[in-house]
């Protein structure tokens, strides 16, 4: 399982470029700008949910006089930070997928696959950008509790996110694709899509069945083609409510905007914060290094490490979330710089610093 782009030099145009001036070397220029445009209020976002959080924990517990409105706007500038998040995953090719069907494949084969992932990303983004754009406009007679606004500012994020990673995903098939291999992509996406439209009034009588054929089929046929998970599993569930089902699309939005507006999720910028700080004041080499001075010697004693750290960072936050935001981006430059390979740890990572749950008959 990989969330690293299994093709790497759709963006190297430098040494193409002085040579090229055809669609692609454009459609790299529009990415590098697209890059830039999102990547910026990405990172001022992280400052001022670190600001704004900061300044709330001081005023409740400092103080004693909570800042009631710090935890609303934390949670507004969050879902944006999410969805501005997942543009640059999408334009960097960093989405989580499943690559060990496709990578004992040929080159060529590799290619068009990597083209068929983005095609089928680009046609959940399409399905579902109308239906974000209504949800936004329905928050419009929604108005928050403490800041009192109405709720489409907060909403907003959801077209715009979807919109710009839409735009994202026609400037990779642009880097990344012929024009043979697009349009043979194309067609096969939209041929599949076409042939369940015209299957619907087969599926609807089938009642909970269609959610093993979704669910299973459809979405594991996905994950071993390497489409990105999240697309595998947005798709098979637009695909499900929209031909078996007599729900809008509108409600999947809803899902979406409430998974990503826990409370516990506010954590993680705080937590990529004191990462940041461990990494800068030298902590976490030096816990890189007692960690590995007791486990080293062991078959995979960096993984180990991994184990080690993550018990060392659970205590303080209760999220795993915030865990392997704190965590990640300390120990895998040093774990790679000692020569651990990027995608074993990433296959590990799930299962580090989980806790074993315990039932009572353990306790008494």
């Amino acid at each position: 399982m990989s969330g690293v782009s299994h093709a790497p030099n759709a963006d190297d145009g430098r040494a193409t470029a002085s040579t090229e001036r055809g669609p692609r070397h454009w459609a790299i220029i529009a990415n590098t700008m697209l890059g830039h445009l999102v990547a910026v209020p990405a990172a001022l976002l992280v400052l001022a949910e670190v600001a704004i959080l900061s300044a709330g924990i001081v005023g409740r517990y400092v103080f004693r006089s909570p800042i009631v409105w710090s935890d609303e706007l934390a949670g507004i500038l969050f879902l944006w930070l999410a969805m501005l998040g997942s543009v640059i995953a999408f334009q960097r090719g960093e989405h989580m997928r499943m690559t060990a069907i496709v990578g004992v494949l040929s080159a060529g084969a590799r290619a068009f696959f990597d083209v068929v992932a983005a095609a089928a990303s680009l046609a959940f983004l399409v399905l579902v950008v109308w239906p974000a754009y209504e949800f936004a406009a329905d928050e419009a007679f929604v108005t928050t509790p403490a800041l009192e606004i109405i709720n489409t500012w907060r909403a907003a994020a959801l077209p715009i996110g979807i919109g710009l990673m839409l735009v994202a995903a026609t400037l990779r098939l642009c880097r990344i694709a012929s024009l043979r291999s697009l349009l043979a992509s194309l067609a096969i996406v939209a041929g599949l899509i076409l042939a369940f439209v015209l299957l619907a009034p087969v599926l609807k009588p089938l009642g909970n069945l269609n959610l093993l054929i979704f669910f299973v089929f459809v979405v594991g046929a996905m994950v071993f083609a390497a489409v990105p998970i999240a697309f595998a599993f947005g798709l098979a569930t637009v695909g499900y409510l929209a031909l078996t089902t007599s729900t809008p699309d509108v409600v999947m939005i809803g899902r979406m905007d409430e998974g990503m507006s826990h409370l516990i999720l506010l954590a993680v910028p705080l937590f990529v914060f004191l990462g940041l700080l461990i990494e800068m004041t030298g902590m976490a080499r030096a816990m890189v290094g007692f960690l590995a001075s007791l486990l080293g010697h062991v078959r995979g004693g960096l993984h180990y490490v991994l184990v080690g750290a993550m018990y060392l960072v659970s205590g303080i936050s209760g999220s795993k979330a915030a865990d392997m935001a704190a965590v990640a981006p300390v120990l895998f430059p040093e774990m790679r710089q000692r020569g651990a390979k990027p995608a074993i740890s990433l296959r590990c990572w799930p299962r580090r610093g989980r806790k074993p749950k315990r039932s009572r008959r353990h306790w008494s």
